[in-house]
């Protein structure tokens, strides 16, 4: 991994940024974003200890330099949006470990100037040990999922509870997405009128946290382009916080399911939850062990 320093005479000293030039506009934009990033992840999320004394919302510094394996003080000057440049390969790391998404990770490349030597890349962080509990679930379905609905994990059994996640391309991996313009997963929704009007009213209470975020906006205006639906709701202007329930499924192999949802947040801010369906009755009970041998037949092809 390379940084080099450079003053605009030339010399490697390192320099305060100064505002004016497209460049030196960049590079505040850039500091700002790896500190909204930065702030926004829990030590959990990451595999640290949070400690008694932490004062800092979110990551320190040192701790997305090491993270990362890059220098304290360079990733420093980068936050200060110092007279830099940084080569792919730390902007990968960094990306990694501030856990971007496709979106976001286009984002830090181009503000650095970069191109991405790996475009259409998720960070998504989610661990071997998450990735292990979600197998152990089975046969119950159970995915990882951020607060913007993007599918960051799944079982066996949440692949085929609505449609086949594993057909489907990552950037379509999105609950929102699916449940306004995919029809195997409308159908999918026994309720589905009333469930997409409470996920568009979810969905905008979360964005208030992140309005200005370009991930968010990129996916409310993909959602307004297809969906006209997604527009009359949206226009609404509905508001609701997350809640557990009884959600009703009409699986196309299984017939009707019963199920209990239940979210377990990763963190002691709401970002990433473990989402989890457990039967609601004996007859959803044998349908899930059904659908899971589905599941395992498929995984098998």
């Amino acid at each position: 991994m390379t940084i080099t320093v450079q003053s605009a005479t030339g010399a490697t000293a390192a320099t305060g940024a100064t505002v004016g030039r497209p460049s030196d506009i960049r590079r505040t934009e850039l500091a700002a974003f790896l500190r909204s990033r930065r702030e926004r992840i829990t030590p959990e999320q990451v595999g640290l200890v949070r400690g008694r004394r932490r004062r800092t919302p979110g990551l320190r510094r040192e701790e997305v330099a090491q993270l990362s394996t890059v220098g304290v003080t360079w990733y420093t000057w980068l936050e200060q949006a110092r007279d830099i440049h940084v080569s792919a390969q730390v902007l990968d790391a960094i990306a990694r470990a501030l856990l971007l998404d496709r979106s976001e990770r286009a984002h830090l490349f181009v503000l650095a100037g970069q191109v991405d030597p790996k475009p259409g890349n998720e960070c998504t962080g989610v661990p071997q040990s998450l990735q292990v509990m979600l197998e152990q679930l089975e046969p119950f379905p159970a995915c990882v999922q951020n607060a913007r609905f993007d599918l960051l994990a799944y079982n066996r059994s949440y692949r085929l509870l609505m449609c086949d996640l594993d057909a489907l391309p990552p950037e379509d991996r999105n609950c929102m997405w699916l449940a306004f313009t995919n029809d195997e997963w409308r159908a999918s929704l026994v309720e589905r009128e009333e469930t997409i009007r409470l996920m568009a009213a979810k969905f905008r209470s979360a964005m208030a946290e992140h309005v200005a975020e370009p991930a968010w906006k990129a996916l409310l205006r993909r959602l307004e382009e297809a969906s006209p639906e997604f527009r009359e709701i949206w226009a609404r202007h509905e508001v609701v916080r997350p809640g557990d329930k009884i959600k009703i499924f009409r699986q196309s192999n299984v017939g009707v399911l019963r199920l209990t949802s239940t979210s377990l947040w990763t963190g002691p801010s709401q970002g990433p939850k473990l989402l989890t369906y457990t039967p609601a009755d004996a007859e959803s009970r044998e349908r899930l062990d059904a659908l899971h041998a589905l599941a395992l037949d498929w995984a098998e092809v």
